[in-house]
């Protein structure tokens, strides 16, 4: 893949990882809030641990990416 294809999927892969991140912290907040008011977390932890489970996935291409521009770079 050529330097400019790569750069334009990091930037894609740079903003999932990013609103990733932000699904996160809003569903932990949500578990926080479900807890505090003693309602039942399972559905929303098992829904936590697929976001980050997607959020892995999406920093690993991120990171594949990164590093397959670093060696286009090279070249």
């Amino acid at each position: 893949m050529d330097p400019q294809m790569i750069k334009r999927h990091l930037a894609q892969a740079e903003r999932h990882v990013a609103e990733g991140e932000k699904h996160l912290v809003r569903q932990r907040e949500l578990i926080a809030t479900l807890e505090r008011d003693g309602h039942d977390t399972e559905a929303a932890t098992a829904f936590l641990e697929q976001l980050q489970e997607m959020q892995g996935m999406h920093v690993a291409d991120r990171d594949r990416l990164k590093d397959e521009l670093r060696n286009a770079d090279r070249t």
